[in-house]
């Protein structure tokens, strides 16, 4: 549950840059980047604690699944909403966001039919959440020439368009996994 905190905490810092000054969106991009960081770390942790720890619950995998499907609907979006540069930023936020859980919904579904999940990539979690850290860090340099958002909107588009791939990608693993059972 922590990730949801760290991710709208993250949400927030990009949701306001194009409203604030040049040295607020330093602070924000390098906050946003941290908070990005965190909310794996939270993931780790959990994940430690419930399989390492022995502390799973019946209700772990819930608590596994949707807080990291929201936290990614907020960072992404949130990113999106960040965007000045073209007219379709928010679109492309929600995008991004909409492949993002594609991504999960399909690894789960083939869970769900009875063989391995499929945690490949080339967009899954920590892919994703890595280009949009890089992408917060980069778009400091893109401060000193007047922020725009196009570093964010190069981010998002690579995040949607490896999540599709992702989608894909695991989906026809599935389908072989299925075929040869």
């Amino acid at each position: 549950m922590a990730s949801i905190v760290l991710a709208a905490g993250a949400a927030a810092c990009l949701a306001i840059l194009p409203d604030v000054g040049d040295r607020a969106r330093l602070g924000l991009l390098v906050g946003a980047a941290a908070l990005v960081q965190l909310r794996l770390l939270a993931n780790l942790m959990d994940g430690m604690m419930a399989i390492e720890g022995g502390l799973q619950s019946p209700t772990g995998p819930l608590f596994n699944e949707i807080p990291d499907r929201i936290a990614d609907v907020l960072l992404l979006v949130a990113a999106g909403y960040a965007v000045t540069w073209v007219s379709w930023g928010e679109a492309l936020g929600w995008a991004a966001a909409v492949a993002a859980v594609l991504t999960a919904y399909v690894r789960l579904l083939g869970g769900s039919l009875g063989v391995s999940e499929r945690f490949c990539g080339p967009m899954a979690k920590p892919h994703r959440m890595a280009v949009l850290t890089a992408a917060c860090l980069l778009s400091m340099v893109e401060v000193a020439y007047g922020y725009e958002g196009r570093v964010l909107a190069v981010a998002l588009l690579v995040i949607a368009a490896g999540s599709i791939v992702t989608f894909a990608r695991r989906a026809r693993l599935i389908a072989r996994d299925l075929k040869t059972q």
